[in-house]
């Protein structure tokens, strides 16, 4: 899942970085505000965590501006400003859900889950499916109740394609999702984690819509258009 989180704190933003990537986020990081205005213009994010506080444009202002072109990226703001008015003003201006500094990784992490939840419209923690359950918070996933072990790679993938299960996700809109700027991909790299997620679940259950992209059925689907080695 691709994330940008907006920070001017050097230390603070090194140290979100790190943790965010090890719950499995690809994280692009930016600390001046006109410059995360641009990268929310010209790219896809699932999250966005946003310090108020920023150079050259604050927080308030990237919110507004956010809503105004009517994208429903969830934001989460990062804020030392605890007062009831201030929390309004930024819920009024199209926050998601806030967490006052200074706080814990874990507490980011559970809110991050919950609004990536309430944008994919399930209110329980685990995505079920077809003998599949997956568990966004422990990275665990079952098969037919036998433990399945995944890659984190093909973990992201399985996890993006069953949030958008009846609708087809093209290898670049996966790509994107998947890797942050400074991420180096191969060419074959998604069709490779695609094969193996085949192997280690059931071949049907991801199938190629050739030349457009993967999906998972809402039901069972034999299409003549798939090819699931493709």
């Amino acid at each position: 899942m691709r994330l940008l989180l907006v920070e001017d704190d050097e230390i603070l933003g090194d140290g979100l970085v790190e943790g965010l990537k090890m719950e499995g986020y690809a994280v692009d990081w930016l600390t001046n505000g006109k410059l995360a205005d641009e990268a929310l213009k010209m790219n896809c994010y699932e999250l966005v965590v946003l310090d108020l506080n920023l150079p050259d444009m604050d927080g308030m202002t990237i919110l507004r501006e956010l809503r105004a072109r009517k994208d429903e990226t969830p934001v989460l703001v990062l804020t030392a400003r605890d007062t009831v008015p201030d929390r309004v003003e930024g819920l009024d201006s199209g926050a998601d859900d806030f967490v006052i500094k200074p706080f814990e990784l874990d507490e980011v992490c559970a809110r991050l889950r919950a609004l990536a939840r309430r944008n994919e419209g399930r209110s329980t923690p685990t995505i079920e499916h077809q003998g599949i359950v997956l568990d966004p918070a422990s990275h665990q996933v079952t098969f037919n109740d036998e433990n399945v072990e995944l890659s984190q790679k093909e973990f992201e993938i399985l996890s993006f394609l069953m949030g958008n299960i009846g609708r087809v996700v093209s290898r670049a809109r996966l790509e994107e999702s998947l890797y942050s700027w400074s991420s180096d991909i191969e060419s074959n790299t998604v069709e490779v984690h695609i094969h193996y997620l085949r192997k280690k679940l059931d071949p049907a259950i991801i199938r190629t819509v050739r030349g457009v992209g993967y999906i998972i059925d809402s039901e069972n689907d034999t299409s003549s258009d798939s090819d699931e080695e493709e």
